[in-house]
């Protein structure tokens, strides 16, 4: 899949994950990969809402990943109570404005968050830029 959105020249993909129980943002690149026939993307993870929370993995150098961020317990199936209970959010602002309205713009915010509601981390992506 990543060599055809290459080789059709599809830009700005995103991959929003969830079911690790943590979470995190990674950016993939062909430079860092052991396989290079794709475009750099980002990845954001986030979970649970309401279940035992586990500690991230290693990740697979397939793709080359490089993890910016990350939050997680740091033993398996921790309690809900006792924190790591994460969600995100996504803006695309579709005129440039803040204001919601039409007419162009793009421009999208990803902001993975705390239970509370507190931001944990925060990244702004352009609309059709590859790699960023």
């Amino acid at each position: 899949m990543l060599r055809f959105v290459k080789h059709r020249r599809i830009t700005g993909t995103v991959w929003l994950t969830a079911d690790v129980h943590h979470t995190s943002a990674q950016h993939y690149d062909p430079a860092r990969a052991a396989f290079k026939d794709f475009e750099p993307f980002w990845e954001f993870v986030t979970g649970p809402l309401n279940a035992g929370a586990f500690p991230a993995n290693a990740l697979d150098g397939t793709f080359g990943p490089d993890r910016v961020f990350v939050k997680a317990p740091p033993r398996a199936n921790v309690s809900p109570a006792e924190g790591y209970q994460f969600f995100g959010e996504v803006d695309i602002d579709i005129d440039g404005d803040g204001d919601g309205g039409g007419g162009g713009g793009g421009e999208m915010t990803v902001r993975l968050r705390e239970w509370d509601g507190t931001v944990l981390f925060t990244r702004v992506l352009q609309p059709g830029r590859v790699g960023q």
